[in-house]
């Protein structure tokens, strides 16, 4: 496909958008996937080259994170251990994908989130210096095959996914549920874009120009993460839910 400049600015312009909201809350690619697949790649090309941004927004977060002093490498590192094989399994199955069947599936999953962190207050209250207990690292890494599953399948919201597993079932304050996600979605991301590299054409210059668009918006939304807390994250988040469940349900 021909490749012109001004789908350059485009893609490095949305991948702003959708950095910063894959940071500081999720659903970025479902904004990336479709701008792909309007310019003309196939649903499984764009699924494998969303994840070339993917890799570069996240590991800009983490030095963006780590600059600030947030980093807990040893439990983000164990968790994308348990995230890793759900995520090579999901990404074999994703390159067999074609259309969007699942948006009413996740649409459904991302209603059940928003009403679970509405209306369970106890990770809340949670000081940012609260350590999990021992049951809930064993549940927290648990989930997180699953969550590696979704993420090496189809990326799309996964972290509406992520957030309450370290946020409530784990009980980490918010601002290190993203410390943590950014690593755990780098991790898992390498494997994924492996194996869709091996398996599907990917479209390079596309992927890359999405990247610089991902990292600007992936710097930002760690450093607002920091600067904002707790409150603001919870704000946008439930505002970016609101916004694709409507999207998902009535493809507005």
């Amino acid at each position: 496909m021909e490749f012109d400049v001004w789908q350059a600015v485009l893609l490095v312009a949305v991948g702003s958008i959708a950095g910063f909201l894959n940071v500081i809350a999720g659903g970025g690619s479902l904004l990336t996937v479709p701008v792909m697949v309007f310019m003309g790649l196939p649903g499984p090309v764009a699924n494998g080259t969303n994840r070339i941004a993917i890799l570069a927004q996240n590991i800009t977060a983490i030095a963006a994170f780590a600059r600030r002093g947030f980093a807990d490498f040893r439990l983000s590192l164990t968790l994308a251990a348990c995230a890793l094989p759900g995520a090579v399994a999901g990404a074999l199955l994703g390159v067999q994908l074609q259309g969007a069947w699942f948006n009413r599936t996740l649409a459904l999953i991302m209603v059940a989130i928003m009403l679970w962190m509405h209306f369970d207050k106890r990770a809340a209250e949670q000081s940012e210096s609260y350590q999990p207990t021992p049951r809930q690292l064993l549940r927290g890494h648990v989930l997180m095959v699953g969550v590696g599953f979704w993420g090496g399948f189809i990326q799309l919201g996964v972290g509406f996914l992520i957030m309450p597993v370290l946020n409530r079932v784990m009980g980490l304050d918010l601002v290190r549920t993203n410390m943590h996600k950014v690593f755990i979605v780098a991790l898992y991301t390498i494997a994924a874009l492996m194996i869709f590299a091996s398996q599907i054409e990917l479209v390079w210059m596309i992927g890359i120009s999405l990247a610089v668009g991902n990292s600007i918006g992936g710097y930002l939304g760690a450093r607002i993460t920091i600067s904002g807390g707790e409150r603001m994250i919870r704000r946008v988040l439930y505002f970016v839910l609101v916004i694709f469940i409507i999207k998902l349900l009535f493809n507005v």
